[in-house]
């Protein structure tokens, strides 16, 4: 099995926004991310961090609802 990563940007210049927000969600949730490799996570840890970004996406767009 490949431990490949396929996650792609569709706007690249949206990279330097969403590794700054990845950073502020684990910042959030109390995980010590990382510029670059994170190899060092636990799942749980990661799940987290992409579960606060979630999270916070979704309180976005409902805000922007109203």
């Amino acid at each position: 099995m490949s431990s490949k990563n396929n996650n792609q940007i569709n706007i690249p210049q949206a990279r330097e926004a969403m590794d700054k927000f990845k950073m502020q969600a684990a910042q959030e949730v109390g995980v010590n991310l990382q510029n670059g490799y994170n190899g060092h996570l636990t799942s749980r840890e990661a799940g987290s961090v992409g579960g606060q970004m979630v999270k916070k996406m979704i309180e976005a767009y409902e805000q922007g609802l109203q």
